[in-house]
């Protein structure tokens, strides 16, 4: 990835709102606030210093004063799945293969602007090697973006032997993945039947928690109890689960991400943009038609299994990113989840699924200052989370649309 884009779509996206990190402490006004948790404080202050979430006090001041009463202030949100690299070319289309390489790189760069944008302060992408680059360039400060966790290369070759598992799994690690990503079923598209062995599971998954790394696995039917029994961290998607499976996962105390909407219809609505690459055809997609009463389904059952612990995400591939918060909407409004409990899956929750519960997903003393704040309250309007008009993520705040100070 050239830092000569990176650097000078990090000017033009307004890098300097943020500037330096905040030595001096800015206070920030509230009238409603979630604290990502479940709780809700009204009428108190916020005062961030240096990056972080120093104390909540009515009474604090400060010489910078941000005035965010009259809005619903909370947590940056949290998406356990991504894809920000996915994108349209310049043809736009999906995989276009006469694209530059600056194009592309430049298209995950708006992805990732894109997503903070929209209230998402950290996601963990998991598809492609180019994710750790987009995570260093963040973090050096080249251009804005939210907090990225990367799982670098995913395994999906069913024919990988134990020891080749285990290499891959250390390979990983070595080359500064945050986590491993698995591929248990085939494509939704293809039907999600099962692609390695409960065997093979059991190995990586152990091999991964050896090396002190997570696992997250893509799976459909029976891979969704083989990868629970292997011990793996988290299950993504998990359409064609049964009760039995729902409720060995919460034994297990397995993290669950089923998508409820976003992601299909995004699909859908861009039809015209993925066909005809790879399994990107009218039948691929009459097949994901078909599963979005499946998935609802689903994440019906998953809310009314005990114990059960759904995180947010989104599965947000290309056309998707910047709007992440349409999850929400489906999750509230489609299949019945209580609007708080949604906020939380993307805050502390997500966080905990993370291993940064103490730093991210809450606002509290000494954790990091992602806070975003929403024209509208979302516990009465689940649209309100489309709203969102200020972002500031460890301290530099990144959208302001019409916020005084």
């Amino acid at each position: 990835m050239r830092r000569i884009f990176l650097h000078a779509l990090g000017l033009a996206l307004g890098l300097a709102l943020g500037a330096a990190a905040q030595t001096a402490p800015v206070v920030l006004q509230v009238s409603t606030l979630y604290d990502g948790t479940g709780k809700v404080l009204h009428n108190t202050r916020v005062v961030v210093q240096d990056g972080k979430i120093v104390r909540v006090d009515p009474k604090a001041t400060a010489a910078t004063m941000i005035d965010l009463r009259g809005l619903t202030v909370m947590p940056g949100w949290i998406d356990v799945h991504v894809h920000i690299w996915w994108h349209f070319g310049s043809n736009g289309h999906y995989g276009d293969r006469t694209e530059t390489p600056e194009y592309a790189n430049l298209a995950m760069v708006s992805n990732a602007w894109k997503t903070l944008e929209g209230g998402f302060t950290t996601v963990q992408s998991v598809g492609e090697p180019q994710d750790k680059d987009l995570r260093d360039d963040i973090n050096r400060g080249d251009f804005p973006g939210p907090r990225v966790l990367t799982a670098w290369r995913p395994i999906s070759n069913p024919k990988l032997t134990d020891d080749q598992l285990r290499e891959w799994v250390r390979n990983v690690k070595q080359n500064g993945g945050d986590l491993i990503k698995i591929f248990a079923s085939g494509s939704i598209r293809d039907g999600g039947h099962e692609t390695l062995t409960p065997e093979q599971l059991s190995v990586t998954c152990g091999e991964a928690k050896a090396e002190g790394l997570r696992t997250l696995v893509h799976a459909y039917r029976e891979a969704v109890r083989a990868a629970t029994l292997a011990g793996c961290t988290e299950i993504e998607h998990g359409t064609f689960a049964t009760n039995d499976d729902l409720k060995l996962m919460a034994d297990h105390h397995t993290w669950f991400d089923p998508q409820a909407g976003l992601v299909i219809h995004n699909y859908l609505d861009n039809m015209d943009k993925f066909m005809g690459v790879g399994n990107y055809n009218a039948e691929g997609f009459a097949s994901m038609r078909e599963a979005i009463p499946l998935n609802i389904d689903l994440f019906k059952r998953a809310l009314a299994t005990p114990g059960l612990k759904i995180v947010f995400g989104t599965d947000a591939v290309a056309g998707a990113h910047g709007r992440n918060a349409e999850e929400f909407i489906y999750r509230v409004r489609d299949a019945g989840q209580d609007p708080m409990q949604a906020m939380v899956a993307a805050q502390s929750l997500a966080a905990q699924s993370l291993g940064l519960q103490d730093e991210i997903g809450s606002i509290a003393p000494g954790m990091q200052a992602d806070i975003i704040a929403l024209h509208g309250d979302p516990l009465h309007d689940i649209t309100a989370v489309r709203n969102v008009v200020f972002v500031m993520k460890g301290g530099h705040v990144y959208r302001r649309d019409g916020v005084p100070q």
